[in-house]
């Protein structure tokens, strides 16, 4: 019986994945562990399939490695299918530029072990930047996301939980059945589509419905891997784009956290909310904009958390005029 699973997810990843395969090979403290490797190619469009193909030949007699196509392109569509296609009980995420530690199946599943309760639980992670990050970085860390937490958190106590804060899907380990149980099939936000970034916040959605299920969220930090970041990611143009698509998903994670009766009521709280962080933050930052790419990239999530709601409710109306047509 398989334990354990780690997804791959990967979309014209042949740069990254064969030293994360490499990592996953030499895992240590795994003897008593049977565990599997599922890779979930989402439309990709370079060498990636025949790389796989190539180790699944050389890994014979090791764990195997399971290799599926995933034609619907985003991250949420990846997910389902890797839910869907794995055998443990426990699966574990990760990118294909992610890498992980020595003992990192054996740490995600003494941690699974130990606390049932457990419908998710994220890893700490470490940044391996190309270049040095622009000044001010820590400031916006997480969203990239390096998460450098020395303690245990459960998300659904004290601060972590008033926030709504979760982990991020790097790392990210996931209950089967707290997933079959309590996740839809279609998601509303769909991941990253190739190389857009105007649906995130599909991992927040999905663990959305975990915990309000009654599942615990955790970050546990014996859980450790590296986060390759290029030097495209701190570009300005990236940046910018990025946190645009962030701010765009935040009226939907937010609204999950509501009743449907509450949300009514909830929409106008948070939009003053958001129009005071931005002015507060043009007053502050104004005259750096130009050239600090951090506080720019702070005042587009403001900006496009602000407009989120009038984002979202605009796509709702253009898909139902679609889904209404004759």
């Amino acid at each position: 019986m398989i334990k354990f699973s780690v997804v791959i997810r990967t979309y014209n990843g042949e740069k990254y994945l064969p030293e994360l395969l490499e990592k996953l090979r030499s895992q240590i403290n795994t003897d008593n562990i049977s565990w599997e490797i599922v890779i979930v190619d989402n439309n990709s469009t370079d060498n990636t399939a025949n790389i796989i193909q190539q180790y699944q030949l050389d890994w014979k007699k090791h764990f195997p490695i399971n290799y599926y196509f995933e034609s619907k392109q985003g991250a949420s569509f990846a997910r389902q299918r890797a839910m869907k296609e794995a055998k443990a009980p426990l699966i574990g995420f990760l990118d294909d530029d992610n890498i992980p530690a020595p003992d990192w199946v054996a740490s995600a599943y003494t941690f699974g072990q130990a606390y049932p309760q457990a419908g998710a639980y994220g890893s700490r992670i470490h940044g391996d930047f190309e270049v040095q990050p622009p000044e001010n970085f820590e400031r916006i860390a997480g969203f990239f996301p390096i998460i450098e937490r020395e303690q245990q958190i459960c998300f659904n106590h004290g601060l972590s939980n008033r926030l709504g804060l979760f982990p991020p899907g790097a790392g990210l380990v996931i209950r089967k059945s707290a997933w079959d149980k309590n996740v839809p099939e279609c998601l509303q936000l769909q991941g990253p589509i190739g190389n857009s970034l105007a649906a995130k916040g599909e991992d927040i959605e999905a663990l959305s419905y975990i915990k309000k299920a009654g599942w615990e969220i955790w970050y546990n930090p014996a859980m450790e891997i590296y986060h390759r970041i290029p030097k495209t990611r701190f570009e300005r143009d990236y940046i910018l784009k990025f946190f645009r698509g962030v701010g765009l998903s935040r009226y939907w994670t937010r609204m999950l956290k509501h009743e449907l009766w509450q949300r009514p009521f909830m929409i106008p709280v948070y939009i003053v909310n958001d129009f005071r962080k931005l002015m507060l933050h043009w007053f502050r930052y104004h005259n750096v904009i130009a050239t600090d790419v951090v506080a720019a990239g702070e005042r587009e999530l403001i900006l496009y958390t602000l407009l989120s709601p009038f984002y979202f409710w605009k796509n709702w109306i253009v898909k139902k005029r679609f889904e209404n047509k004759p």
